[in-house]
């Protein structure tokens, strides 16, 4: 992808994560987390997290916005990148559970870009969020 296209690809990403961050169902903690992720064919899923008075069945934007792009026909390792968006932190990373299905599922020259309404934004290869994972290894 040429710089310039890829630079507005980021921002209908980044656009796309908010969106679904208003989405979320979180009346437990509070926060509202949006993710959307970019598959090589350039079209962007999202999604967002979804609570439950049980905490540990609560769904992350992250792992939701993943399986809708498996569930949209992607391939694991066709999703190049993923950003996420929260409301009410300064900085904000990924879980160990949600590093787990990243590192499955996205390209293993992916970028995570995380990012709320009260801090910058902060991007990584998916290799430094999750170096040494547990993974399938393809013969």
């Amino acid at each position: 992808m040429r710089s310039e296209e890829n630079g507005t690809k980021r921002e209908a990403l980044w656009e796309q994560a908010k969106l679904a961050s208003e989405l979320a169902y979180s009346p437990y903690s509070g926060v509202k987390v949006g993710a959307a992720v970019l598959d090589s064919q350039g079209r962007i899923h999202s999604g967002c997290n979804v609570e439950n008075a049980s905490y540990g069945l609560t769904q992350c934007a992250e792992r939701n916005a993943l399986a809708t792009a498996i569930a949209a026909g992607a391939r694991p390792g066709e999703l190049v990148e993923i950003a996420v968006y929260a409301t009410s932190f300064e900085v904000l990373s990924p879980c160990g559970a949600c590093r787990q299905v990243m590192v499955e599922l996205l390209s293993d020259t992916a970028t995570v870009h995380c990012g709320s309404d009260r801090g910058s934004i902060n991007s990584w290869p998916i290799e430094s969020l999750f170096p040494s994972p547990f993974k399938l290894e393809e013969s």
